[in-house]
């Protein structure tokens, strides 16, 4: 970690798709006096601000070049098409790439597909943004393959969408550049990645118990009473040990005679 200082604020970038709120709520709650600050970014340009300084992390689609910044993925997306209501494939449930290949598959400049090949057939032109090519399939021009979360940001009443089964997918993850991980980033990536309020984040806690085996000590089994130096005591003579023998008492008396044994019967005289 090379920054120790507490910044006044909390910029955080996100790139189309991602919705943050659940986590700027977090921060709110566990960090009110450090106000944070969205910042609305492409995925073009989402790494530029990273290393600029324009936001001290962000949410942004991998691939992310690790050589200055660092990442976390954290969710893969669903990929699906976006087609008119009457489209054929709006009949279905899911399709594959092979569906489409009667169909002009529109291909925008900022795609955050990463395709080998891409499905259908080509358009003339390329739409400059992904926003574009939703319009351009509103006008029936083609159709659009897109990560889920940006159908539904771009979601028209005339259009809908259906799930691709073998299209590559958009992973989603929180990046930062590496030399500048300071608290405040440790903080947000204890938010993402769940932690509790008290969690350490990986930094080395403020006391320690002097002892870590004590709890393990006074765990230990209890001691066997002292029998006199480890020996075990014999009973006294004439007194009961204890333990049933299984067999009938042989003396007359209570006590019985000396020794245990019953003697001869006198006869009268």
């Amino acid at each position: 970690m090379t920054g120790s200082e507490a910044s006044p604020s909390f910029r955080l970038a996100y790139v189309p798709g991602v919705t943050p709120a659940k986590w700027v709520r977090i921060w709110n709650e566990r960090l009110p006096d450090v106000p944070l600050t969205l910042v609305a970014v492409s995925a073009a340009e989402a790494f530029d601000v990273l290393r600029s300084g324009g936001a001290d992390a962000g949410f942004v689609r991998l691939p992310v070049d690790r050589t200055d910044l660092s990442a976390i993925p954290l969710y893969t997306e669903t990929t699906v098409v976006v087609v008119p209501q009457d489209h054929v494939v709006a009949a279905v449930d899911e399709v594959s790439t092979a569906d489409l290949a009667d169909d002009i598959v529109l291909h925008p400049l900022d795609d955050t597909l990463d395709w080998d090949r891409l499905p259908g057939q080509a358009a003339v032109e390329r739409p400059a943004t992904t926003e574009d090519g939703v319009e351009l399939v509103a006008a029936g021009i083609g159709v659009l393959v897109v990560p889920q979360s940006l159908a539904r940001l771009h979601h028209r009443k005339d259009l809908t969408y259906r799930t691709v089964t073998d299209a590559p997918e958009s992973r989603v993850a929180l990046s930062w550049p590496e030399e500048k991980t300071t608290e405040l980033v440790e903080d947000f990536i204890g938010i993402v990645r769940g932690r509790t309020v008290n969690s350490t984040r990986g930094r080395t806690p403020a006391s320690a118990p002097a002892d870590p085996k004590a709890k393990t000590k006074a765990k230990a089994s209890p001691k066997r009473p002292e029998t006199g130096g480890g020996a075990r005591r014999k009973p006294a003579t004439g007194k009961a040990t204890g333990k049933a023998t299984g067999k009938s008492p042989r003396s007359g008396g209570a006590g019985g005679t000396k020794g245990g044994k019953r003697g001869k019967p006198r006869g009268r005289s």
